[in-house]
């Protein structure tokens, strides 16, 4: 069987859609007719979707906030968390919206970095991984 026929087939009467939807029959949907409401995603599918993801959001840094490659490898980590987490955004929302914390990284006052994420409305919203992350751009351990 040509496979490449048959997804043409399968893109023309399912319909290709990059958003989540709900389909005739009232089921959350996605892509190429995928039932996620049934259909569970495989590891590997995660796995892509999360690869992608950190690759959409490093991206996002080097184009906004380049400097963010000059911190270490653990602050490093905490930067792409929290963009992967808020998204890139702009001054209002999102990582960018992060002013006055942001500066404080990029002049390498860590300390005071924790503390503006600490008092942010997104550490009250993250639980442990709000802490977390506070204590390891204070730390770079």
């Amino acid at each position: 069987m040509d496979i490449n026929l048959l997804k043409l087939d399968l893109k023309r009467d399912e319909g290709v859609k990059p958003r989540i939807y709900t389909d005739t029959v009232g089921k959350i949907s996605g892509g190429v007719g995928r039932n996620l409401s049934d259909v569970p995603f495989s590891n590997d599918e995660m796995e892509l979707m999360l690869a992608n993801d950190i690759k959409r959001s490093v991206a996002d840094l080097d184009k906004f906030i380049p400097w963010w490659r000059n911190l270490n490898e653990v602050r490093q980590r905490v930067v792409i968390n929290l963009c992967f987490n808020m998204g890139i955004g702009n001054s209002k929302k999102g990582l960018l919206s992060f002013v006055n914390t942001l500066n404080f990284m990029m002049r390498g006052d860590y300390k005071a970095a924790a503390a503006g994420m600490r008092n942010s409305k997104w550490y009250g919203q993250v639980g442990l991984r709000g802490e977390r992350l506070a204590k390891q751009m204070e730390t770079g351990v």
